[in-house]
């Protein structure tokens, strides 16, 4: 039977298991969306394109599943291009489906056309470094292909974006709807090398003080329980990058917490004074988590590193055991091998005695005092407490939670990783909410991203989506002013900003508003609100002077 190429699309997007696509119509796309109408596939209005690429990245990276956004041609799909480019830097799974005009107009000046011919802008290449695959589809006699391609590049061992652009008069072209059997839908195989796993045990049973840099590999892999019971078992310390937080609970004793130059330094000072090995479990070792390729954390230490991406294997660091595999499943291997050999647990340094040690302050002294930031660090604590399972938080501040937010082994913490953009948060909360119905959701951002993004709440209260967002409130660019600071000697140059009344604003909304000036009032928040079925704003103050001690530019 033939259909439609706009019925085939909205097909696809259920064989590929995908619930909600967000996005805004326009006229070059409204095929698509009149398809839409009576499918199961949800769509979401948002207000902003940006907004949909981050919604569907939110929802990637809670579903572990491909996700969806759609615009129309021109302005719709550049506007996508921050949030895909997120996308693309995260590995997430997110199907951008544009609008383009009609394929007969093609170079002769067509509103909003971007085919690239005639002078028209080129989106295709606009979005070439930005996904895994991308097609301007002309025809439809290779759309099976097509189709087939993007699905590859969605669900394959290394996921990522792709975007397919689909002409006016395409989507209303009629084709058979058996091109869909063409489509492959693999399903992932589980790598094993019992030759690496050998050497990797080897290393285990010779080191007196191992320790495992667990990265958001073990997350994807689902390898936070293999990883857990190893630690338990052998007694052997777990650090983490920033976002693995919690892949074993962050505040237990064989927790080292977060390793990187924005945390409180403990797992740093393990690393270089007492391990004698590391085990890497998917991560890359970058910027942030190496203290910028700090030479000290890897020096007169055997490694190791597990990874599913052979090219993240000897990147940036020469191991002596290299495995290319499932994390899950090496670590499996592993474990069962020493639980069978009987190896004794490490005796190790004790962690109590290392924890005693002097810490250095999570704040810069000079420019502020320690009661400074007392409020968004109990803030952090009531969460941890109030939430120890099954919260979402998605956090564009990071600064903050990396060393005061311990995170459990039941709750899921999302940095502003990527390519960190501002504006993040709450879109991409709202996406994840989409899919964990159940889930108490926090986006946390300062009040500069918070007017990037903050339309956004206007779509959460549109469908009802509960959510919670705390404003960092200090009326400044806090990084910007930071450098500034430190090395441009005080030459303060556009950082500083009046906020609006953000109450008055969350009563336009519609929402709740709480304002945090003390304890006190911290306290009532997390005793008296509705934290998981309502929509509320929650903006914390801090005094712009006050800085965080690291030094973020080089």
């Amino acid at each position: 039977m033939n259909i439609s190429v706009s019925e085939l699309i909205v097909r696809y997007l259920e064989r590929l298991g995908i619930d909600h696509i967000f996005g805004m119509p326009g006229a070059h796309v409204l095929p698509i969306y009149d398809r839409l109408h009576d499918s199961g596939v949800k769509s979401v209005l948002v207000k902003h394109e940006q907004g949909a690429a981050f919604m569907a990245g939110g929802h990637a990276r809670v579903s572990h599943r491909p996700s969806a956004c759609i615009a129309t041609a021109g302005p719709g799909a550049t506007n996508l291009i921050t949030g895909i480019a997120n996308a693309y830097a995260e590995r997430l799974p997110v199907l951008a489906i544009t609008g383009e005009t009609s394929t007969y107009i093609f170079g002769r000046g067509g509103l909003q056309e971007s085919s690239g011919e005639g002078g028209a802008i080129d989106q295709g290449a606009l979005f070439a470094s930005i996904t895994r695959y991308h097609k301007l589809i002309e025809r439809t006699d290779y759309l099976g292909q097509v189709l087939n391609q993007a699905t590859q590049a969605l669900l394959g061992r290394e996921p990522g974006p792709v975007l397919l652009s689909i002409p006016y008069n395409v989507q209303k072209e009629q084709v058979d709807e058996r091109v869909l059997e063409r489509v492959h839908f693999p399903h992932q195989a589980v790598i094993r090398h019992t030759e690496s796993v050998t050497a990797l045990v080897e290393l285990m049973r010779a080191a007196r003080n191992p320790v495992i840099v667990a990265g958001y590999g073990c997350i994807q892999a689902g390898a936070r329980e293999v990883v857990a019971a190893l630690s338990e078992a052998f007694r052997v310390p777990v650090t983490t990058s920033l976002k693995a937080k919690g892949v074993v609970a962050e505040g237990t004793p064989l927790s080292l917490g977060c390793l990187g130059v924005t945390s409180n330094g403990d797992a740093y000072r393990y690393l270089v004074e007492h391990a004698d090995l590391l085990v890497f479990l998917g991560t890359g070792f970058n910027e942030r988590t190496s203290y910028l390729w700090d030479a000290k954390l890897l020096a007169n230490k055997k490694i190791a590193q597990v990874d599913r991406d052979a090219a993240q294997l000897g990147r940036v660091f020469q191991p002596d055991v290299a495995i290319c595999g499932d994390i899950r499943a090496v670590m499996e291997d592993v474990f069962a091998t020493l639980q069978a050999d009987g190896m004794p647990p490490k005796a190790g340094v004790q962690l109590d005695d290392h924890r005693a040690a002097v810490t250095p302050p999570a704040i810069d002294e000079a420019t502020a005092p320690e009661e400074a930031f007392h409020l968004i660090r109990s803030f952090f604590g009531r969460l941890a407490q109030r939430f120890p399972h099954n919260a979402l938080v998605f956090d564009d501040n990071i600064v903050f939670a990396q060393s005061w937010f311990d995170v459990s082994d039941r709750n899921h913490y999302f940095p502003n990783s990527g390519i960190s953009s501002l504006g993040h948060a709450i879109p991409a909360a709202i996406g994840a909410r989409c899919y964990a119905k159940d889930s108490p959701t926090f986006a946390i951002l300062g009040d500069g991203g918070f007017q990037m993004c903050c339309m956004e709440m206007m779509t959460a209260v549109n469908y009802g989506i509960p959510l919670n967002v705390v404003v960092i409130n200090n009326g400044t660019l806090s990084l910007i002013r930071k450098n500034q600071l430190q090395l441009y000697g005080e030459r303060y140059i556009d950082c500083d900003f009046t906020n609006p009344d953000f109450g008055l604003l969350a009563q336009s909304f519609g929402v709740n508003h709480y304002r945090i000036e003390a304890e006190a009032e911290l306290d009532a928040l997390f005793a008296n609100a509705d934290l998981t079925g309502t929509i509320n704003l929650i903006e914390i103050l801090l005094d712009k002077h006050a800085f965080p001690r690291y030094l973020s530019a080089r």
